[in-house]
């Protein structure tokens, strides 16, 4: 497998406890920041837009003042 290019959202600024996404044509792989040595979870890219809509639509929805 080629050297993967992982990164954060920047809303997790210099926080140890992450997600890291990294992305290929083929697969996106996840890892926990903690620990990046350990197992990591990887999903086709379309499972992994069906998360995304999941977590978007479960998402609490935020009031702008």
């Amino acid at each position: 497998m080629p050297e993967l290019a992982w990164r954060r959202s920047t809303y997790s600024a210099e926080a140890a406890n992450c997600l890291e996404v990294a992305t290929h044509p083929t697969a996106i792989h996840l890892r926990d920041s903690t620990t990046p040595e350990a197992r990591r979870v990887s999903l086709s890219p379309t499972a992994w837009t069906s998360f995304l809509a999941y977590v978007a639509e479960s998402a609490p929805r935020r009031t702008l003042h």
